[in-house]
């Protein structure tokens, strides 16, 4: 009996490629230590092309990617929160060039049972909310591209915090809040790359 139920929970633990594989050939099954990270030092630099965070500005996060020349580009990312606390939705903001009628872009991701047509909207304080269509969805969740125009940068600049209101699929008839803190936003947004054309 216990051995069978060892058998079991290593083949959970196996990728289905290899139960399939341990099945038809003739060799060793694979030991379940191949199977875990062993980790990797904690100090050690990021390589290039990979995305680490460079520092925490108030409650926004310096999301970078490591570049060959070290010019690493940077967005601000915060994870929002529901009104019980629970994180719900993710928000990366950055900047485009000059000339432009909007002078920064966010995109924010929310789970994919997220009403679609209902949209989302972004209110600062008790200021006017603006609403934003979603782009498209795919299996990390749905995502809303935003413009945001110099007047929008600077209500997050002198704002406290920030709500987006989005719809779940099932129950059209309710919102589900998210609390974007704007605690950081300045110094923050003037760390953040011009993102590229």
């Amino acid at each position: 009996m216990r051995t069978s139920l060892l058998a079991l929970s290593l083949s959970l633990l196996m990728p289905a490629a290899l139960v399939a594989q341990t099945a038809t050939e003739d060799t060793e099954p694979p030991k379940l230590e191949d199977q875990l990270s062993l980790g990797q030092d904690a100090n050690t630099e990021p390589q290039i092309g990979q995305n680490y965070i460079a520092e925490t500005i108030g409650d926004w996060d310096m999301r970078c990617v490591k570049t060959e020349d070290g010019n690493d580009p940077c967005q601000m990312y915060q994870l929002m929160s529901d009104e019980d606390g629970t994180p719900v939705a993710e928000i990366s903001i950055f900047r485009l060039p000059d000339g432009g009628r909007a002078e920064a872009g966010a995109t924010i991701i929310v789970p994919l049972e997220t009403s679609l047509p209902q949209q989302l909207t972004i209110q600062v304080d008790a200021g006017t909310p603006r609403r934003y269509p979603f782009a498209f969805c795919n299996p990390i969740g749905c995502f809303s591209r935003v413009g945001l125009v110099p007047e929008e940068v600077a209500s997050f600049k002198r704002g406290n915090a920030a709500t987006v209101t989005i719809v779940p699929a099932l129950a059209p008839d309710q919102q589900v809040k998210l609390t974007m803190s704007l605690s950081g936003f300045t110094a923050a947004y003037d760390k953040v790359t011009i993102a590229e054309n």
